[in-house]
């Protein structure tokens, strides 16, 4: 069988890898296919991104989904001179219109787009010839070697104290959020405390509405979501070393810093609260009760905060994702997984001689980083590689 690659997962990671194996890794475009259950690749991204108001990424410029480390800042080209706006300070973070853009001709330089398979992957077999990759729609794809690129996208975190059928409680990423219309004005509360929960925040009151942010911690202020040391050998080395995956586990929780906030976010919620444009609670919600069309709810503080519509921007669950796929997998070819239910992998993010992992799946071997932007290079860089072993052959 020629060389061959089913992508699982249409997000930042498949994007990235797709164009590290057509402009790196020896494979023709039509050795590809990318399943995805999306009308469009990126969706997922594009939908919780537009969901927050984010304006800039997080990250710097040189994270992005081409395959040259400058080539955001090349396409960004002469353009800046006339909007200053297209990068911030620290770090030139890209805006997030200037990043999409750049990824929409990311996909049109290796012609992505013909590569996606549109389906939601069931079921997956592996045997000494092949990989088998069956839809919940009916479809089977073949191919010498697969990769998990799957993410959290469709696992948001859901507290306890929500009721399941209370359509005036929403989450931010779920499929199927929509932004509250600036009119009429609203009493709205968001529940949770790091850089998603800000950015709703200070869109909402940008546009009128009367906003309680409620955190269960005070503001934790931290540039990046993980210590930059983490991409390169200043710790990597010793986490490389770690024999223990359990202390591996350890050591990526301790060092992503979830529920933080970088500092012109800080900076700007700050100002909102000063200002009284938001009401900060550092409190748990301890109920939720309906009264008369509005909700109340109830905090470990005493207090009681009575408004029209809540929203949840409490992230996305921790667990492995890939749900059943992936449990089915692991059963049915004895793949090897630490006592967390993570893969255990080679340096190549290899789980099976036919199967790569990208993203969260990787994080045992790639460390805090995995799941974000930089992660999904730094996949490709140990993907890659083999992708050519496999070529040459």
């Amino acid at each position: 069988m020629s060389p061959s690659w089913i992508i699982v997962g249409g997000g930042i990671h498949g994007v990235h890898l797709a164009a590290r194996l057509i402009g790196e890794g020896g494979c023709h475009a039509e050795e590809i296919q990318i399943l995805d259950p999306a009308d469009a690749l990126l969706e997922r991204w594009r939908a919780c991104t537009a969901a927050t108001g984010m304006t800039h990424l997080r990250s710097p410029s040189v994270h992005h989904l081409d395959l040259e480390a400058w080539s955001l800042q090349r396409f960004a080209g002469k353009r800046r001179n006339r909007s200053p706006g297209l990068f911030a300070a620290p770090y030139e973070r890209p805006a997030l219109d200037l990043f999409d853009a750049h990824c929409d001709r990311v996909i049109e330089t290796y012609g992505l787009d013909a590569l996606h398979v549109r389906g939601r992957a069931a079921a997956c077999q592996v045997d000494c010839e092949s990989v088998t990759v069956a839809t919940d729609d009916g479809q089977v794809l073949e191919a010498g070697q697969v990769v998990f690129a799957v993410g959290v996208g469709d696992q948001p975190q859901w507290p306890d104290w929500v009721p399941s059928d209370d359509s005036r409680v929403e989450h931010i990423f779920a499929r199927d959020f929509s932004f509250p219309a600036p009119e009429p004005a609203q009493r709205i509360a968001v529940v949770g405390g790091g850089i998603s929960a800000a950015q709703v925040g200070l869109r909402l009151a940008g546009a009128g509405h009367s906003v309680h942010l409620i955190s269960r911690h005070p503001v934790r202020e931290h540039q990046f979501d993980s210590d930059p040391g983490w991409l390169g050998p200043k710790f990597m080395d010793r986490f490389a070393r770690e024999p223990s995956f359990a202390k591996r586990r350890t050591t990526i929780t301790e060092a992503r810093h979830r529920g933080s906030v970088p500092p012109d976010v800080r900076h700007s919620l700050r100002c909102a609260v000063e200002a009284g444009r938001i009401a900060w609670h550092e409190a748990d919600v301890r109920d939720l009760v309906h009264e008369q069309g509005l909700r109340r709810l109830v905090l470990s503080t005493g207090r009681e905060v009575e408004v029209a519509h809540v929203l949840l921007a409490t992230g996305f669950a921790s667990g492995r994702p890939g749900g059943t796929l992936v449990d089915d997998l692991i059963e049915s070819a004895a793949l090897p997984c630490a006592q967390c239910g993570y893969p255990i992998v080679d340096k190549a993010l290899r789980w099976h001689p036919r199967v790569f992992v990208s993203g969260a799946l990787a994080e045992l071997e790639l460390g805090p980083s995995a799941r974000n932007i930089a992660g999904a290079r730094r996949a490709g860089d140990r993907i890659v590689p083999a992708a050519r072993s496999v070529a040459a052959r």
